[in-house]
């Protein structure tokens, strides 16, 4: 007798409906989002939709559209297109759409009209986890990762090039104008002046476009420099009236050269600033992934909590260095949160003596590295008390000397930049899918908001329905 096998009938009917909860195991991860989905307050999306007057087609509910796309970012899909493809090919998306299949514009559409709403859900997702005991605040570490903008650096030009093609389109659309004069009178003689004309020719139109274009990027970086200068204006002139201060109580006169002050209306950009034509507001900035080597793009901050990894805020910036981001994330922790951290560790990028004696880190057991160090660098253990007078960086090393604090700053690694790997290499998240600074953000927050979901999952946490 040959060997049975199971039956194999494309055309079997079902005798009863499907039910798309036979569909998937019951600890998926689809199951689990769709149950956190009811447990989120998506008053802000649904109040949108009661500005309308009701005609025209029904809606695609939004506690389906924002499982879908929660999923899609979960699972490293961030394509509308290819959401819409895994609507029919994917059982836990089809699960999770209750087999309806908005396309891909629509999803898209969704997503950018929703944006800010969407990107609250970060809010909400953290509280979850604060609630699940996911969260305890004793120790955050804060880094920093670029991630590709929406737009290629081969798209962007320096001021200094800006300049000189600025200069050579000028003359370039002058003599084109000139010919179109000259080419007008001989028909205006051939013809007569009443015959109505065509457009500009597409060779002018295309040159006062890019002039355009240019002549706006020169304008957006000159009004940064000015505004940089200003900036430091109000740096020097404090260092200034502290010199003078310290000097009045000494009566000596200070060493070293006293601070310049600019005058922001004679600033002027670097020749080497660039600004990008696709994505004017994303920056160059030196990947640290590949040495040497730079990319397009923004600065994503996260602050991650020591626990279970959960992100307890998350920031872009356009700045390519982190010393002016560590306020600005522990003032956000502390309005996610209700109150600062115990500890707070950060590697060299971020430290500065100011940062060190602002009043935001008063209370907080703060680990920041003076300078760059080797990962197989130790150094001898320090006893005591710090040196007295020792400045706010003497005072930074002795402490990330001592065998306590050396044990703090060891784990800022193991906590922070695993959150970035999973973000980057398991769910392929490296390049942004909108452009602009502010719709960046949000859609960072998104991101941050599934990877503390997913930390949820995995922590067994069940939701509660609201």
């Amino acid at each position: 007798m040959g060997k049975s096998f199971r039956a194999d009938d494309l055309n079997q009917s079902l005798l009863f409906p499907p039910s798309l909860h036979d569909w998937l195991p019951d600890n998926h991860l689809s199951r689990f989002l769709a149950d956190v989905v009811n447990a989120l307050d998506l008053g802000a999306i649904y109040l949108s939709y009661e500005e309308k007057d009701g005609r025209g087609m029904s809606a695609y509910a939004p506690a389906m559209m924002v499982r879908v796309l929660l999923y899609g970012y979960a699972t490293g899909v961030y394509s509308s297109r290819k959401i819409q493809a895994k609507s029919y090919d994917d059982v836990a998306f089809r699960f999770l759409s209750a087999d309806e299949h908005p396309d891909h514009s629509t999803l898209a559409e969704f997503r950018k009209r929703h944006l800010h709403a969407l990107a609250g859900l970060f809010t909400q997702a953290l509280q979850l986890c604060a609630k699940a005991g996911l969260v305890k605040l004793g120790h955050v570490a804060i880094d920093g990762t670029k991630i590709k903008a929406n737009a290629s650096k081969h798209k962007a030009m320096s001021y200094g090039r800006m300049s000189e093609t600025e200069q050579r389109l000028q003359q370039e659309v002058e003599a084109l104008l000139k010919q179109a004069e000259q080419t007008d009178a001989a028909e205006d003689a051939l013809y007569g002046k009443d015959k109505r004309g065509d457009e500009l020719p597409e060779e002018l139109s295309r040159r006062e476009s890019r002039l355009k274009k240019i002549q706006q990027a020169k304008a957006e970086l000159e009004k940064e420099a000015q505004q940089k200068a200003e900036q430091e204006r109000g740096e020097a002139e404090a260092k200034l009236a502290a010199r003078k201060e310290k000097e009045g109580k000494t009566g000596k006169k200070q060493r070293g050269r006293e601070p310049q002050v600019p005058a922001p209306e004679q600033a002027q950009p670097d020749t080497r600033a660039q600004r990008n034509f696709t994505d004017p507001e994303s920056r160059i900035m030196p990947d640290g992934a590949n040495k040497g080597s730079f990319l397009q793009g923004y600065n994503a901050q996260a602050a991650v909590d020591a626990t279970a990894q959960v992100i307890v805020a998350a920031e872009i910036t356009q700045q390519a260095n982190d010393s002016r981001q560590l306020i600005p994330m522990l003032e956000q922790v502390a309005a996610n949160m209700g109150r600062k951290p115990d500890a707070v560790s950060a590697d060299a990028g971020y430290w500065s003596e100011a940062n060190a004696t602002h009043e935001t880190v008063t209370g907080i057991d703060l680990h920041i590295a003076t300078g760059r160090m080797k990962h197989d660098q130790t150094e001898a253990t320090a006893s005591g008390p710090p040196p007295e007078q020792a400045t706010p960086r003497q005072i930074m090393q002795h402490k990330l000397r001592t065998e306590a604090g050396h044990a703090v700053y060891k784990m800022r690694k193991a906590i922070v930049e695993p959150v970035f790997g999973q973000i980057k290499e398991q769910r392929g998240f490296r390049r942004f899918s909108l452009r602009g600074l502010e719709k960046v953000r949000a859609e960072w927050k998104l991101v941050c908001a599934t990877a503390n979901l997913l930390k949820l999952f995995r922590s067994g946490w069940t939701p509660k329905t609201a």
